[in-house]
């Protein structure tokens, strides 16, 4: 778990990661290089979920990699299907990262939500559902790393 104490806004236990995958976690089907090693770093305080669409058809080798599996979501409402999956985990305990539209409702339902630029884009109802707005992937699993980071950006 991680436990941050935020000025103005109160307490998040967080004790989920739920990551959307492409766009985010990987580029054109391909894990962005230091994913690995970022998550594994965060393997002892998170339980990690990956949730896709598989938009590339690479998700089985991506899970094999990461040693996960991920939630693959049925065509149609994907947006809400990430969201449910959020609510499902106790929203309040969950950190979100993603980037496309899809993704905007998951990150406004998790206690936090992480936004990450993205060479595909970033979908603009996504942006404004984040808590927080990162360069990418790395730097919002850094954040994660130290948390100290999240509540001097997030306090009030």
């Amino acid at each position: 778990m991680i436990e941050l104490v935020i000025p103005g806004r109160g307490t998040l236990q967080l004790e989920h990661l739920v990551c959307d995958v492409n766009g985010t976690l990987a580029l054109d089907g391909q894990l962005i290089d230091g994913v690995y090693r970022s998550l594994n770093l965060l393997r002892d305080r998170l339980a990690i979920h990956l949730i896709t669409a598989d938009t590339h058809g690479r998700q089985t080798a991506i899970d094999h990699h990461l040693n996960l599996k991920a939630v693959r979501l049925t065509p149609g409402n994907e947006a809400a299907q990430k969201a449910a999956f959020v609510r499902q985990l106790g929203a309040e305990r969950v950190v979100a990262i993603g980037q496309g539209a899809n993704d905007a409702e998951m990150l406004r339902e998790a206690g936090l939500g992480i936004c990450v630029m993205s060479r595909e884009g970033v979908a603009v109802p996504t942006l404004l559902a984040a808590d927080v707005v990162v360069p990418d992937i790395l730097t919002a699993l850094e954040l994660l790393e130290r948390p100290m980071r999240l509540v001097a950006t997030l306090r009030q």
